[in-house]
C-alpha cells in the first residue's frame, strides 16, 4: 500500500456515496393518490432528498424542508429553508412552524411525503406551549456537553417539542403520510432519527424528566413543569392518527460500511466490520480500537494483516476543556495516544455529513508519525485530549479531513488500516 491515507479517503468516499439521496431515494417513492403531493422534511440530507424527489417525481409537487446552513441544494418546486445545528435558532423555529401548518392543511386525498435525516432534532425546533426557544437552546447545550447518548438526547427533545415525537404525522391526519428516512443513529430506530417527527414514540415524559435530572442539565423551571404535565406526552404506538402512516429506511450506516468493505476487498485488503452502532465516550472507543489493531498487527487476530477495521455509530464527548474538538477527531486522538506511534497502523474517523461537531472538517486522519509530528510542532497530545482540542492537534499536523457538506448523513465512519 503506497498511500494508506489515500486508501482511507477512498473508503470514506465509498461510504458517503452509498447514502447519496439521488441513488437511494427514487425506488421508494410511492405511487397512486388523488390529491396534492406535499413534501415536508428536516435534516442535513433533506435538501438533497428533496432534489432527488423533484428529479424522479412525475407530477405536481409543493412543500418545505429545513436543512443546516450550507447544506442547501437548489430546488424548483420544494422550498428549502436553512437553520442552525446543533443548537437551534429562530430560523429553525420559523421553518418548523410553517411545516406544521402545511401538515395541518393536508386533506384526506393528499399525500404527505416526509423526508427525514439526521440533524432534524435541532433544525426542526418548535417549542411546546409554555416553552421558549431560549429554553430549548439551554437544554440542547446541556445535552451536547454532558455525554448523553443520542437516544437519551432525543427522548428529552421530543417531549419538549410541538412537532417531533410523532406530532407531525398526527397533524397531517387524515392524509396519507409516507416517510423516507436516512438513518444516522445506532440501531436505525425511526423514533430516534431526528426525534421521529412522523414516528410513534414509545418513550415517556417520565423518562425525559429522569434524563434531565440524571445528567444535571440546567433547565428553566418551565421545562421541568412541562415534563411533569400530561401535555408533554407524545403520540404512542397504536395512536389512530398514525395508523395510515408508513415509513421506509432508505439508507443506513451498515450499508455504507458494506460499501467500504467491498472497496477494501477489491484492493486486496481484508475488511472487518466491528459494528454499525458503536457508542460511548469517543476517546475510550479510540483506545479500544487501538487494542484490536495491535492484536491484528502482532498476532494476526481476528484476521491477518493487511486488514482494515470498519465501524460506525455515534460516540459522545463529555466536555471538560475549551478546545475545538469534534467527536471523530477526539476518537482518533484517543486511538493515536493508545497506539503511541506503533508502526504500520493508520486511521480515519469522520462524520458522513462532512461536519464533525461545529467545525469545518469532516474528521481527521492519523498515521504512525502523527504524534511525533505534532510534538515537533509544539503540541502536547495528552493536553490536547484533556482539553477537548483534537481539532487543534490535527490542524497542527495538516491531517484534518475537509470535504465540505456531503448532503447526506449516516453517522460516523471509522476505518483503521493495519498494513
Amino acid at each position: 500500500m503506497n498511500d494508506p491515507k489515500a486508501f482511507l479517503r477512498r473508503l470514506f468516499a465509498a461510504a458517503v456515496a452509498a447514502a447519496d439521496p439521488a441513488k437511494v431515494l427514487p425506488p421508494f417513492l410511492p405511487k397512486g393518490h388523488k390529491g396534492r403531493t406535499l413534501v415536508l422534511g428536516c435534516g442535513k440530507a433533506s435538501a438533497a432528498m428533496a432534489a432527488a424527489v423533484e428529479a424522479a417525481w412525475d407530477g405536481p409537487l409543493e412543500g418545505l424542508v429545513v436543512t443546516r446552513y450550507g447544506h442547501a441544494v437548489p430546488c424548483r418546486r420544494i422550498e428549502i429553508a436553512e437553520a442552525a445545528h446543533p443548537v437551534p435558532d429562530q430560523a429553525g423555529v420559523d421553518a418548523a412552524r410553517r411545516i406544521l401548518a402545511l401538515a395541518q392543511g393536508a386533506g384526506a386525498d393528499d399525500l404527505v411525503l416526509a423526508l427525514i435525516s439526521g440533524g432534524g432534532s435541532a433544525l426542526l425546533t418548535l417549542p411546546a406551549a409554555g416553552l421558549t426557544l431560549a429554553d430549548k437552546q439551554a437544554v440542547n447545550r446541556g445535552l451536547l456537553a454532558c455525554g448523553a447518548a443520542i437516544g437519551e438526547m432525543n427522548c428529552l427533545r421530543k417531549h419538549l417539542s410541538a412537532i417531533k415525537g410523532g406530532r407531525l404525522a398526527a397533524a397531517a391526519h387524515p392524509a396519507r403520510v409516507v416517510t423516507l428516512v436516512i438513518s444516522d443513529v445506532p440501531g436505525d430506530d425511526p423514533a430516534t432519527i431526528s426525534s421521529g417527527p412522523t414516528a410513534a414514540d414509545p418513550t415517556t415524559s417520565a423518562e425525559a424528566l429522569e434524563i434531565l435530572t440524571r445528567y444535571g442539565i440546567d433547565a428553566a423551571p418551565a421545562v421541568r413543569r412541562h415534563l411533569e404535565s400530561p401535555a408533554s406526552e407524545t403520540p404512542k404506538p397504536g395512536d389512530p392518527r398514525l395508523a395510515g402512516s408508513e415509513l421506509h429506511l432508505i439508507a443506513r450506516p451498515q450499508a455504507s460500511l458494506e460499501a467500504a468493505a467491498a472497496l477494501a476487498r477489491q484492493a486486496g485488503i481484508t475488511p472487518v466490520i466491528l459494528g454499525d452502532a458503536l457508542e460511548g465516550e469517543a476517546r475510550e472507543l479510540g483506545k479500544a480500537m487501538a487494542g484490536i489493531a495491535l492484536q491484528v498487527r502482532r498476532h494476526g487476530q481476528p484476521v491477518k494483516a493487511p486488514a482494515v477495521l470498519l465501524s460506525g455509530g455515534e460516540t459522545t464527548v463529555t466536555l471538560k476543556g475549551k478546545g475545538r474538538g469534534g467527536r471523530n477527531a477526539e476518537c482518533l486522538l484517543g486511538l493515536g495516544l493508545a497506539l503511541d506511534g506503533a508502526a504500520g497502523i493508520w486511521g480515519l474517523a469522520a462524520d458522513t455529513d462532512g461536519i464533525d461537531g461545529s467545525e469545518d472538517n469532516a474528521g481527521a486522519l492519523l498515521g504512525p508519525d502523527s504524534l511525533a509530528r505534532a510534538r515537533a510542532a509544539g503540541r502536547d497530545p495528552r493536553a490536547d485530549l484533556a482539553g477537548n482540542d483534537a481539532w487543534g492537534f490535527f490542524d497542527a499536523v495538516g491531517d484534518l479531513l475537509v470535504t465540505g457538506p456531503t448532503k447526506t448523513n449516516v453517522n460516523d465512519f471509522r476505518a483503521v488500516f493495519v498494513a
